[in-house]
Order: structure tokens, then sequence, then C-alpha cells
């Protein structure tokens, strides 16, 4: 039996119909939006917009708010300056009771539906869903990067 598949994904220069495109034809069910801040100056890609545009590709929306990377965080990605940004993710977030909580209904929904992380960053090697994806592949997921642009 193939092991569940989980991908991710990140908006980063992408448009939203190559974005909404690339969920699709990997088979997406669920995107789990884990940005603190689910707004976009990007269109299409605030919560809303995308959950609507989503809907209409029959694939589902959830978003994971306690899994997103705090201030600090961000600012150090932004920066290039990802080991501070996943000290952060690490001591701060996913430390965090309310936290684990969310990765386990995360890992609980990726176990069970084709399931997709997303946040902004494209490289995922610089974003925090590089951390929840390997913690979720010893979990026996399979894990895909998408690209969209």
């Amino acid at each position: 039996m193939a092991k569940p598949r989980l991908f991710t994904i990140g908006y980063e220069g992408a448009d939203p119909d190559r974005f909404l495109a690339a969920l699709q034809d990997a088979g997406v069910a669920v995107l789990a939006d884990v940005r603190a801040v689910a707004l976009s100056r990007k269109r299409g890609f605030s919560k809303s917009a995308l959950r609507d545009a989503l809907a209409q590709r029959d694939i589902g929306y959830d978003h994971f708010i306690r899994l997103g990377t705090p201030k600090e965080g961000r600012q150090a990605a932004r920066a290039g300056d990802a080991a501070t940004m996943q000290r952060i993710y690490c001591e701060e977030v996913l430390a965090a009771p309310d936290a684990q909580e969310a990765f386990e209904q995360l890992a609980e929904l990726a176990l069970n539906r084709p399931t997709c992380l997303l946040c902004f960053e494209r490289d995922p090697a610089v974003c925090h869903r590089r951390i929840l994806s390997d913690r979720l592949r010893k979990r026996g997921l399979e894990v895909v990067d998408l690209f969209a642009i």
C-alpha cells in the first residue's frame, strides 16, 4: 500500500490560476493554510478569496492559525535568516500546547485526505512548512513540494 502524500506549496511569485491548477493536478483535497496571518497583498491569496476559489475546484480549505510563524519569525525569514526563523518556530510555536493540538489535527487530516500545506515562501527549505512536513514525514507521509510558477 502506498504512503499517503502530503504536499506543500508557497504562493510567492505565483499567479492564482497556476497555483490552483498545481493543486488540482496533484489531486489535493484540502489546502491547510499554515500562515499566522491569512491576508495577502497578492490578489487571490487572502483567506476569503482563496477559500472561494478553492471551493470552485472542489478543494477544501482549513486555516491552522496556531501553526503560523509569529511576526519575529516572518521578519527573520524575509531577511534570509532561516535558522532564526526555525528556532523561533520550534521554540515558541511548536512547544505551545495549542500548537501541538493543532498539529495533531493537521496530522489526522493529512493521513486521511490528500492535503497541501500553504505558506508564502516559494522555497520550502526556508519556510516553516518544511518543519511541519518533516514532522509529518515521520508519521508515515510521503512529502511532495509543489511549485506554481
